[in-house]
């Protein structure tokens, strides 16, 4: 996946955002205030505190002041289509390791067959489990629309 397709998936990123950022290369100096990075990925100022603290990305601090380099960007596409994929933070910190990036930001590059079978069954089993509250809730409405009536 290239950066600028992994980009325009970003739901509050705007175009000019998304080329700006997707035009600075990994290693440079181009970087983004807490507040840029929020917007970019749609995510709170809260959430990247907590990947902070978690390790998953580790900005460049200036005092209180956060600065997002190109790395901390590959990681937090990395985090965030790992999160679509199911996986809890910890195991997103498994695969994509606490140094540094690897060449592609696409997780699903770093993961081995066994991960993925053991994810598909996961989340067919939640699928389950969500189908079956939902049949519950349903029987539960009926059943009280029709006492009421």
């Amino acid at each position: 996946m290239s950066r600028m397709s992994s980009l325009s998936q970003i739901p509050n990123a705007s175009p000019s955002e998304a080329q700006d950022v997707a035009a600075a290369p990994l290693g440079s100096e181009s970087e983004l205030t807490i507040s840029q990075m929020s917007r970019l990925y749609g995510v709170s100022l809260r959430t990247l505190r907590f990947y902070e603290d978690r390790g998953l990305i580790k900005p460049r601090r200036e005092g209180t002041a956060r600065y997002y380099r190109g790395v901390d960007r590959v990681r937090m596409e990395m985090i965030l289509r790992g999160k679509k994929l199911g996986f809890t933070l910890t195991e997103i910190n498994d695969l994509i390791g606490g140094g540094g990036v690897n060449e592609t930001p696409d997780l699903e590059e770093q993961l081995q067959p066994q991960q993925i079978v053991n994810q598909i069954g996961h989340l067919e089993r939640q699928r389950s489990e969500i189908d079956s509250a939902i049949e519950r809730l349903r029987a539960t409405h009926t059943r009280l629309l029709g006492s009421a009536a």
